[in-house]
Formats: structure tokens, C-alpha cells, sequence
């Protein structure tokens, strides 16, 4: 499900969505969630002074807890 919410949240962000990949790995109760995308899009998925990442993290961290659950976003370069 997070996989899910963070795929087409970054994929109506960028200018190539094919390129994006998103992977996710369970360690314990924590969730993480590895995001890669095209180079040419890593500033609009961050955002000024990282807004827009920060955002994304907040979403994934309240979808989280919905299911008791710790969860991690990073953005892989």
C-alpha cells in the first residue's frame, strides 16, 4: 500500500514517470521505502528546501501508522 501511495504521488510529479522505481523492504516494524527517479527530476521530487520531499515523508508516516507501523522514505540519487 505505501509502495502504492508513494508511486503515483511521485509519478504525477515528474517529467519522466517511466522512470521511476520504488522499492520496499521490511526491517522489524519499520517499513522502508527506497525511491529512485531520473536525475533530471531529483529536484522536483525534493523541492525547495526539501518541502516536497518532506511532505511525501509525512504521508507515508501517516499512512504508517494507520497499520501500527514505522515507516522510512529515501530518496535514493
Amino acid at each position: 500500500m505505501l509502495k502504492e501511495l508513494v508511486e503515483h504521488v511521485v509519478k504525477k510529479l515528474v517529467d519522466k514517470p517511466e522512470a521511476v522505481v520504488v522499492n520496499q523492504e521490511t526491517a522489524n516494524q519499520t517499513i522502508i521505502i527506497k525511491l529512485r527517479v531520473d536525475s533530471e527530476d531529483l529536484g522536483k521530487v525534493i523541492g525547495k528546501e526539501g518541502r516536497m520531499a518532506r511532505s511525501i515523508r509525512t504521508l507515508v508516516h501517516a499512512a504508517a501508522l494507520r497499520d501500527g507501523k514505522r515507516a522510512v522514505l529515501e530518496i535514493m540519487d
